[in-house]
């Protein structure tokens, strides 16, 4: 996973855990899934839009045709 190991991974870790807290953990974690959440959401609409977009430029291109 990114090149980083499971040791690497306890390390960065500890150092979050010794940095914020126990108490502000959840909080982050939740704030950083709604985020991926959000993004998720975002790229499946672009796609989606970018689908649309070149069906009706195929769609425009046939009727010339």
């Amino acid at each position: 996973m990114f090149g980083i190991g499971f040791q690497e991974l306890v390390v960065i870790f500890l150092v979050v855990f010794l940095l914020f807290g126990s108490k502000a953990l959840p909080e982050i974690a939740k704030g950083l899934g709604q985020a991926v959440k959000l993004f998720k959401r975002e790229i499946r609409e672009i796609k989606k839009e970018l689908e649309s977009t070149k069906e009706s430029e195929k769609s425009s291109s046939e009727e010339k045709g």
